[in-house]
């Protein structure tokens, strides 16, 4: 269940990525003020011009199910909003639950399909093909993803050659956010490599600050930290044969990767809350509570994507002041590039899904929620100046500089049964790994004898 291009991307800008993101980073130092800026994208969205044509779509219907809540659902939804302004169609958003193949599978098996779904993984578009669920993009979606998108993200929603995704949103899953007063207080630098943060981390710890908040009860979180260890550390080709399961989970490389994971997770007061805090905390709480709590937040870093900023807005923490972050460091010899994204998939084919999957791959559609923040769009032609601040700025020129040259997420390319359903598989096995690291060997046959099951082949 992997994207054949995945496999032949280089690693090329991974250290360019790295260092175009440093360089910038320390330039929003002085600015921020204006990170809460909200726009009423859903209303002006379409006053800047139109870049697509959509039918006339006045009485269609549509419904889109996606897994988004909160801020980014109401942010999604003015996206929407601006689609039945300009057709005259009616969209109704979906609340789809994690893993979404199993929720669409009830709706399909009752008769109740939503005519689009934003599919978080390769695999899952991959299993909606196989199941004659997803239809095929039309001429009009085609032409706006050429226009829009460079190969490697057109490559990824495709399944036999056959294009059926369009990627709205993408993430950087290779940053660590930080407590810019905590960091300060304990003088430490912005890590290069991971010797680097394990230094800057020890200085937090002996400042009375604990170094790190993982939000381990969300079992992708720990996944997305082993797939940036392994990347860098194991290096590019190995990530893909472990993605394709050409490799076993047995595999040395997997070993070196989860003892170097042990060196954060298994140091004693290294985790806020411990192992059992962590297994608890839900990711947006494992974001706020790094920029909650005055000279005393429970932590001093948390790592995860761009969208992470979607919950610092939640708290008074600005973003290129408060809350400042650095690219992944380099465990082997270059930093990694680990993205992920949703892709939009038609189940009902009509005129009305074609057209919202068009708008869905044009710029207009990706700079109304770019405007809003907490949001990235692998779209090549959507200008750097609708990202609210100097930050995301950054790591938008940085995901489109890195072109083709991008690992797409480990788990989320894997089987959902494996990489993608709470409770069972890679995300299971690693919140076990969480709770006792020193049991390398006994997690990699775990790892393994989950992923030969999942993938279907044991040899």
């Amino acid at each position: 269940m992997h994207s054949k291009s995945s496999s032949i991307r280089t690693h090329r800008a991974a250290t360019a990525l790295a260092a175009l993101l440093a360089g910038a980073l320390a330039l929003t130092a002085c600015s921020g003020g204006d990170d809460k800026k909200k726009d009423d994208g859903g209303e002006s969205g379409g006053a800047t011009g139109s870049t697509v044509t959509l039918p006339k779509l006045d009485g269609a219907n549509l419904e889109v199910a996606a897994v988004w809540t909160g801020t980014e659902q109401a942010n999604f939804k003015k996206v929407l909003a601006e689609f039945e302004k300009r057709t005259g169609a009616k969209v109704t958003f979906v609340p789809a639950q994690d893993p979404i193949i199993n929720f669409l599978g009830s709706k399909i098996a009752g008769g109740q399909p939503p005519d689009v779904a934003m599919l978080p993984q390769p695999g899952a578009i991959k299993q909606a093909v196989e199941k004659k669920w997803a239809k095929p993009l039309g001429a009009d979606a085609l032409k706006e993803l050429q226009k829009n998108y460079s190969q490697g993200w057109q490559d990824i929603g495709k399944v036999d050659g056959k294009q059926y995704g369009v990627y709205y949103k993408a993430a950087n899953k290779s940053l660590i956010w930080y407590n810019a007063k905590a960091f300060d207080n304990a003088g430490a630098k912005e890590p290069k490599t991971w010797q680097d943060l394990l230094t800057a981390a020890q200085a937090v710890y002996d400042s009375g600050v604990t170094p790190f908040s993982v939000g381990g009860a969300d079992g992708w979180t720990l996944t997305d930290w082993f797939e940036n260890v392994y990347l860098s550390q194991a290096g590019p080709e190995k990530y893909d044969q472990l993605a394709q399961h050409k490799i076993k989970w047995t595999d040395p490389s997997v070993k070196q990767a989860l003892t170097t994971l042990a060196q954060v997770w298994g140091k004693k007061d290294f985790v806020a809350g411990g192992a059992d805090g962590a297994l608890q905390t839900e990711f947006p709480a494992s974001v706020t509570q790094t920029f909650t709590g005055g000279e005393q937040p429970k932590a001093a870093m948390v790592y995860e994507g761009d969208f992470a900023q979607v919950n610092i807005g939640d708290t008074k923490a600005k973003v290129g002041t408060d809350a400042k972050v650095f690219p992944f460091p380099a465990v082997g010899s270059s930093a990694p590039v680990v993205s992920g994204g949703d892709a939009a998939v038609i189940l009902k084919d009509s005129k009305a899904a074609q057209a919202l999957a068009t708008f869905l791959a044009s710029p207009d559609a990706a700079t109304i929620q770019a405007k809003l923040g907490g949001y990235l769009s692998p779209n090549k032609n959507v200008p750097d100046s609708a990202y609210p601040n100097p930050v995301q700025q950054t790591i938008a020129k940085a995901l489109i500089a890195s072109g083709d040259d991008f690992r797409f997420d480990m788990s989320d390319q894997a089987p959902q049964a494996f990489g993608g359903t709470p409770g069972k598989g890679e995300w299971k096995d690693l919140q076990d790994f969480l709770k006792n690291p020193k049991d390398v060997a006994g997690t990699q046959a775990k790892l393994e004898k989950d992923a030969a099951a999942a993938y279907g082949n044991g040899s």
